[in-house]
């Protein structure tokens, strides 16, 4: 996961145990405090409330001091520069249109030093396994809770080719019978397409991964996994 790769890069001395870290779209901390209990110097952002308020429970629990911030990445302003800026768990696919995009890019990019790492991970998208999975509604989980209630989830999938929007639905049953849907839109990003954005948006890309082996990205990737520096001779 993003959590071993940030980890490899301290190792190998590319960050130093007293880095900066911001991590954007922190949802729960799920990453951000095992992060922090490593003893590095963490800020997590998210524009969801709720999810922030149960990092804050978390990061408690642990003892991990983290600066937690309620705001949109998309218009993010600190006054504080960082060593690595990471956006994990393909959040990038729920910036739907190319301008927010660009504009989570830019907040990046003033945010970075000039000598900080910036590293997000997305899908490569599959055409092929859309298709299929457009054909029909799939199981693709089933589990039971601790109050012992049985729950399926099932997987609607339609692509949107003129948008790249693969609108996505869960549809919960439990102990079979019909009970919510949850909307997972995603926005799909080609692998040239990401290439040439980060490099409009003034970024060089040092690796392009396939997984979190660290295995070079290659045409049977599923994952897109990217670390960046800034371009300087852009920026000056």
């Amino acid at each position: 996961m993003l959590f071993c790769l940030i980890c490899s890069f301290i190792k190998i001395g590319c960050l130093k145990k007293n880095a900066k870290i911001l991590e954007l779209c922190c949802g729960s901390g799920r990453l951000t405090i095992p992060i922090a209990k490593d003893g590095l110097n963490l800020t997590g952002v998210d524009n969801s409330k709720s999810m922030l308020e149960q990092a804050k429970i978390k990061a408690k629990k642990e003892k991990v001091e983290i600066n937690f911030i309620l705001a949109d990445i998309k218009k993010l302003d600190l006054t504080h520069s960082y060593d690595l800026i990471f956006i994990p768990f393909n959040s990038i696919h729920h910036l739907y249109e190319n301008h927010e995009l660009f504009d989570a890019f830019k907040v990046v990019e003033k945010h970075l030093k000039d000598n900080g790492l910036f590293i997000f991970d997305c899908y490569n998208p599959n055409i092929q396994y859309i298709t299929e999975a457009e054909k029909k509604q799939n199981k693709i989980a089933e589990y039971i809770t601790t109050d012992n209630r049985k729950v399926i989830i099932e997987q609607t999938m339609k692509y949107e080719s003129k948008t790249q929007i693969n609108r996505i639905e869960w549809h919960y049953f439990i102990n079979d019978v019909f009970h919510s849907i949850q909307n997972l839109d995603m926005r799909m990003y080609y692998p040239q397409e990401l290439d040439s954005y980060l490099k409009f948006s003034g970024f060089t890309i040092l690796h392009k991964f396939g997984n979190f082996d660290e295995d070079k990205f290659n045409n049977n990737s599923e994952k897109q996994i990217f670390v960046c520096v800034k371009n300087k001779e852009v920026n000056k």
